[in-house]
């Protein structure tokens, strides 16, 4: 038996083994990698991209302004931008008003000049309770609902809003005769809004 002749065939044969094992790493290294379902992976910047472009779109519908389809009226004052997006009418004889306030003042606003002038309504903190319907054909002036123990079925602002925020916010009122269709929404120092109440379904 030839000792010389066998070793020379052993390391050939290793080296056809490693060969096929590197190319077979390489292979599965391979930019175009397909994951269990067969199905090509996804390329990393395209990811960043998309996930970027889902970002902006994000910012973009954003619900800091409201659409003008979506708005009644928008009044300005204070660095604030009051915003009403809907008025309704409820078979319980009381009208839900609601929209946004935007703070661009510059600085925290913590709506205390929004919560009225009755001692009975400071316990609601920095709310909406001050705010009124007024209905200037019928000369009436409706003040937002409250409970027994005084607190507004309204918002109320814990916390206030920071310089930039936008908060959503709602208040409850009784409801005008069945005929009266436009008031003004009055809150604080701002201008009045001119509204449209419409019938709940």
């Amino acid at each position: 038996m030839n000792l010389r002749r066998d070793r020379t065939g052993q390391r050939t044969l290793m080296s056809v083994v490693a060969a096929a094992v590197l190319f077979f790493a390489a292979s599965g290294c391979g930019g175009d990698s397909q994951d269990g379902d067969g199905k090509q992976g996804q390329d990393p910047s395209a990811a960043v991209s998309s996930g970027r472009e889902n970002e902006e779109r994000a910012a973009d519908e954003s619900p800091a302004t409201a659409p003008d389809s979506q708005k009644l009226s928008e009044v300005k004052g204070g660095g604030l931008t009051l915003t009403v997006t809907s008025a309704v009418r409820s078979e319980g004889g009381f009208v839900t008003v609601q929209g946004t306030v935007s703070n661009g003042s510059g600085q925290p606003w913590s709506a205390g000049e929004w919560r009225g002038d009755e001692s009975e309504l400071a316990k609601n903190g920095g709310s909406i309770a001050g705010a009124s319907l007024v209905d200037n054909t019928g000369k009436k002036k409706y003040l937002v609902l409250r409970d027994t123990e005084g607190r507004c079925l309204c918002t109320r602002f814990t916390g206030g809003v920071l310089s930039g925020d936008t908060a959503e916010w709602f208040a409850q009122f009784p409801a005008p005769p069945e005929g009266t269709t436009k008031v003004d929404f009055q809150v604080g120092s701002m201008p009045p809004a001119s509204i449209e109440i419409s019938e709940g379904e």
